[in-house]
């Protein structure tokens, strides 16, 4: 990957609202280095319901739409992460989640980013900051409108 693709991808990346908010400049340049890049069709499964991801993904170009049975659907953008559960509990994945146009993004797994946070640990310490804070927002959406989030708990 060029040095002008990777500036460009951890510059989407960092920019996000609502990814990995903990994550420092040079976080992002060590993660970009290690992660694969994967592609998806519209209408392809990024994640599947019930089957392991072994890693996360983080979104560079396009949306998906996460599907949760009896849910509904959320849509995540560029920036965001999915794959995150089954890559914290080692489960089969909770939802699927499926390119709504193409995809572009950023796989991470498991043992690439334990090599990262053994010789890196404060990047591991904000990595997982991040996800917690994702999960938690995550959560909230679904509990619905009646939970506080960051945005109403700086009005009051």
């Amino acid at each position: 990957m060029s040095k002008a693709n990777q500036q460009q991808d951890v510059s989407v990346l960092s920019a996000a609202k609502n990814g990995l908010v903990y994550l420092t400049p040079n976080d992002w340049v060590l993660i970009a280095d290690k992660a694969v890049r994967r592609q998806f069709k519209a209408g392809e499964a990024i994640v599947q319901q019930g089957k392991r991801t072994h890693g996360v993904y983080l979104l560079l170009k396009g949306t998906a739409s996460v599907r949760i049975m009896n849910q509904g659907s959320l849509g995540i953008s560029p920036g965001e992460a999915c794959g995150e559960i089954s890559f914290l509990d080692e489960l089969p994945a909770t939802a699927n989640v499926v390119a709504k146009e193409e995809v572009e993004a950023f796989y991470l797994d498991r043992p690439t980013l334990q090599s990262l946070f053994e010789l890196f640990p404060h990047l591991g310490s904000r990595f997982y900051h991040s996800l917690a804070a994702i999960l938690s927002r995550r959560l909230r959406e679904l509990i619905g409108p009646g939970a506080p989030t960051a945005e109403s708990s700086k009005k009051d």
